[in-house]
Order: structure tokens, then sequence, then C-alpha cells
């Protein structure tokens, strides 16, 4: 079976190369995923909200590829402010209370100053 890319339908998916998704038999390995709201193409400042967005567009994602948030078996968590993660904990609590995803969180500077999270996942269908 051939892989099939997914695409946010965002023109930085081009210019960059990469896919919002690449599915791989069973496999699902999203790219780092931030909060823009790609139909409107704006990002809110407060984290919260992002990071409720970022899940969306992973949510979104994954539905194309005939999967959803309790099929992620890996999530990596990218976060601006080490201070954030406190505050976002319940929020990852919240979307992934049943799928319970390796995880791991990193604190590093993002490609635009506006994003203060980005979110990376792999799932595997019928996880």
């Amino acid at each position: 079976m051939p892989k099939r890319l997914i695409s946010s339908g965002s023109a930085f998916e081009a210019v960059a190369g990469y896919s919002r998704a690449v599915v791989d038999g069973d496999w699902i390995h999203v790219a780092g995923t931030t909060g823009f709201d790609y139909a409107t193409m704006t990002i809110s400042e407060d984290v919260v909200t992002q990071t409720r967005q970022v899940f969306k567009n992973i949510a979104m994602a994954l539905a194309q590829a005939g999967a959803s948030l309790d099929d992620v078996v890996r999530v990596t968590y990218y976060l601006t402010e080490r201070e954030s993660f406190q505050v976002l904990a319940p929020v990852f609590g919240e979307h992934f209370a049943r799928a319970r995803p390796a995880a791991t969180a990193v604190i590093c500077g993002l490609v635009d100053a506006r994003m203060k999270i980005e979110i990376e996942v792999t799932a595997r269908k019928g996880a």
C-alpha cells in the first residue's frame, strides 16, 4: 500500500515541501502542528486557545486518515515557555484521557514569534 499524503491546505506546505500528515499502512505521522486557524490564517495570543486549535487541527488530519486522537501512541509538545506546561497539562489530559500516549515536552523557540506551542503526533489506526 503506497503512502498517502494529507494537506491542511496551507501554502507553506508546498513552499517547505512537507505534508500535514503521512499515512503509511496503519501508521499516521502528523507533522508539528501549531495553533493557526487554517480557515482564517489567524492565531490567538493565548496559549490555551492556541493549544485547543492545535488539537482541532490534528484531529482533522487524523480524521482524514481514518483515525482519531484516541489512536495516538506518541506525542511531542514543543513549548516556548516552561511555565506554559502547568497551564496546558490539563488540556493535554482532556484530549488524551483515553489514548494515554508516550509523551515528551521540549522547551524551544518556534519559527514564528506568535506561536507558543507546536504538537507532533504519531498514531496507529485501531490503537
